[in-house]
């Protein structure tokens, strides 16, 4: 398989994650700027949203890995991409502290995406194994509370420091939290299906995508790019225009 060769199919899949992505962030602005009235932090309406739409972003990066790990990808390649999200995943954190100086985003989706990408890359070789380790990852964070409600001394995974792991009882005041646990295990999951794909129905991501898909195929070529830079669009558009009022 040449290692320059681009999945469109894949591409459109991470595109349809950005539609939904900007469309659900477009509605928290409008909430913010009072124009519309939701509880985007405990209406199921919008909690199993943005579940559906994070998992698919992650889903979405174990394919990608997957694809990264049949076609050979160099260790040089692979931190090349890995610092341009870590990067971008500090400006989100500068920026959300600017808006939201109390509840700023100090480990969200690119953040958890940094850190589970080293971990998938280096566990790429586990094969079949990635299928029941995603799910003890899913099903960590609910058994370690059950453990924290009844060994109070280990309270110590609710501080800050440990906040990333995701091993908590109480969610932490930010506006987006992706913490390893129980994320790995949808990226994990994401890896397996796309080994297994490429071993067994390698075209279903290697055909063309169906007639109208071509745009969100773009987008997913451009994801990174796009996260970064829709939000502050949106977001300051709806302020000039909430000035305008």
């Amino acid at each position: 398989m040449p290692t320059t060769a681009r999945f469109d199919r894949l591409d459109a899949l991470r595109g349809l994650a950005i539609v939904w992505m900007t469309a659900f962030h477009f509605c928290f602005d409008l909430n913010h700027f009072g124009w519309i009235r939701q509880d985007f932090y405990r209406d199921p309406t919008w909690t199993g949203q943005r579940t559906a739409i994070v998992s698919l972003f992650l889903f979405c990066a174990g394919l990608s890995q997957a694809v990264a790990h049949v076609q050979g990808q160099a260790w040089p390649r692979f931190w090349k991409r890995w610092a341009q999200i870590a990067g971008c995943a500090l400006l989100v954190t500068a920026g959300s502290w600017f808006v939201f100086p109390r509840s700023y985003i100090f480990f969200g989706v690119l953040h958890g995406i940094a850190v589970m990408l080293v971990i998938v890359r280096l566990t790429a070789g586990w094969g079949r194994w990635l299928w029941p380790a995603g799910l003890v990852a899913i099903l960590l964070p609910i058994a370690f509370r059950a453990l924290l409600a009844s060994h109070p001394g280990l309270d110590v995974f609710n501080g800050a420091p440990l906040h990333w792991l995701g091993l908590v009882s109480r969610k932490p005041v930010t506006e987006d939290y992706v913490p390893v646990f129980p994320w790995l295990g949808v990226m994990w999951w994401g890896m397996a299906a796309g080994l297994w794909v490429l071993r067994e129905r390698a075209h279903w991501m290697t055909g063309p995508v169906a007639r109208g898909a071509s745009p969100l195929a773009w987008m997913g070529r451009w994801s990174l790019s796009w996260y970064m830079v829709h939000q502050p669009v949106l977001f300051g558009v709806l302020a000039l225009l909430q000035m305008a009022r």
